[in-house]
């Protein structure tokens, strides 16, 4: 995998060349769209994801947009390239909902030689905002 870049690895992925990380069966998530900088995942909460309420986990909205920030990062770098989460801040804005459909948005807002910076929306399918976060991203070069 080290010959493809980043946005060549989310391709694939997204295609099925290639399979899902396994963190995608803890937290159903799969990409939708994949392009430089920006990715979009769907993502599903259910009955296995709840806090001892009864409401789905905080940890569901921050896995999920960890998970689309640093994709949106990754999809810019190229072959050989990687990077690590070095900060994820997230704000919950709603209860996420149950057994719906929850779409996540990852977009790049800067790249460094060292540095990755992005932003992330957790939603449902009619546009009411769930949760949002940005990400700084440590990039491992060589």
């Amino acid at each position: 995998m080290k010959h493809l870049s980043g946005l060549q690895l989310m391709q694939a992925m997204l295609n099925g060349d290639i399979p899902a990380p396994s963190i995608s069966e803890t937290i159903p998530m799969q990409p939708v769209a994949v392009s430089e900088g920006k990715v979009s995942f769907d993502a599903f909460a259910s009955e296995r994801h709840l806090n001892p309420m009864g409401g789905v986990h905080g940890g569901f909205a921050a896995t999920v947009l960890d998970t689309v920030t640093a994709c949106a990062v990754h999809s810019a770098l190229p072959a050989g390239v990687s990077y690590s989460t070095i900060d994820l801040n997230i704000k919950m804005v709603r209860p996420v909902p149950q057994n719906q459909r929850l779409i996540a948005k990852g977009n790049l807002m800067n790249l460094s030689k060292s540095l990755g910076i992005s932003e992330g929306t957790l939603t449902t399918e009619d546009g009411k905002l769930l949760a949002t976060a940005t990400a700084s991203c440590l990039i491992l070069r060589g």
